[in-house]
């Protein structure tokens, strides 16, 4: 995963547990505009999310930072 996209969803995930608390749930289009203006990101978040870790559709904004730190850069 490219550094700008891992560093996107961490802040991302940080804003949505500012704002709703630890529980709260996240999609990989939350990382996104509502335009797709980026495909080539869109879908390198959406392999790792859905075919690398076979997430749901929403999951913990924590786990999901703690997956992407947890990453190889």
């Amino acid at each position: 995963m490219r550094s700008s996209l891992r560093d996107k969803i961490i802040q991302v995930c940080e804003k949505k547990i500012a704002q709703k608390g630890d529980g709260v749930g996240v999609s990989f289009y939350a990382f996104f505009a509502n335009k797709n203006d980026d495909p080539e990101l869109l879908m390198e978040a959406a392999t790792w999310w859905i075919q690398t870790h076979h997430l749901d559709h929403f999951e913990k904004a924590k786990k999901i930072i703690e997956m992407v730190s947890s990453e190889p850069s």
